[in-house]
């Protein structure tokens, strides 16, 4: 997509200070693909879709620059950034880190009401799974995961994880259509949850460590259908 190609005007919420969501926003189209890897992303351009001035969309660039999902050159361009694998497998091995621990701590407790929640989680994504459209099926993935991190008592965590995770997403965005894919994920979550529910943790270590390995073990598929979008290891 190019920018002529966003509607115009965003709109934006008015009691909220313009930059974080022209950050949000922006980070949001840039790890659905919406803005595709080498996009030109022009401040004017955007400043004039989002109907505010440049300072806020300097301000979000800056943060997307941080986070490595923008290239900015000085004087020159900004643009969207390729997925990084290097990033991308440290971004992996944090949260695969983190989450082992998580689930280890879960199924020790193995506590009704969250593996309630979390099958009731399971039951949005297996409705959804067959959907065109991709982005509710990925936020119900992240609610998964962000309830987990919320039970074991560890938050901010998972707001560091979704920093740090801008390359690995875009690469299981890229993952996702493929054939059986997204019934994997479901299927994944619910050998997880299963796995916590009779307190078993080294269950729920083996079902949570294949699981986000999946988009993993097909990185050379996924470059070879996108050689645009991805850098090499």
């Amino acid at each position: 997509m190019k920018l002529d190609d966003l509607p115009r005007p965003i709109r934006l919420d008015r009691s909220r200070h313009a930059a974080p969501q022209v950050f949000e926003r922006l980070r949001e189209m840039i790890l659905s693909l919406e803005l595709a890897p080498g996009t030109v992303l022009s401040r004017a351009e955007l400043a004039a879709r989002f109907g505010v001035s440049q300072t806020p969309v300097r301000d979000a660039l800056m943060r997307l620059g941080v986070e490595g999902l923008v290239d900015i050159f000085a004087q020159h361009a900004t643009v969207v950034s390729r997925i990084d694998l290097a990033s991308a497998l440290q971004a992996h091995f944090l949260r695969r880190s983190i989450e082992l621990e998580i689930v280890r701590t879960l199924a020790e407790s193995a506590d009704a009401a969250l593996v309630a929640g979390l099958r009731a989680t399971i039951a949005v994504q297996k409705g959804l799974r067959d959907a065109s459209d991709y982005r509710e099926f990925i936020a119900a993935d992240e609610d998964f995961h962000r309830r987990m991190y919320e039970a074991a008592g560890v938050p901010e965590l998972w707001d560091l994880v979704r920093r740090l995770s801008g390359h690995i997403d875009r690469l299981r965005r890229l993952h996702l259509p493929a054939a059986g894919k997204a019934g994997a994920i479901v299927r994944d979550h619910s050998a997880i949850v299963e796995a916590i529910a009779r307190g078993d943790a080294a269950g729920a270590e083996a079902a949570l460590r294949k699981h986000l390995s999946g988009t993993l073990n097909h990185i050379e598929q996924i470059r070879a259908r996108h050689p645009d979008f991805v850098t090499a290891a």
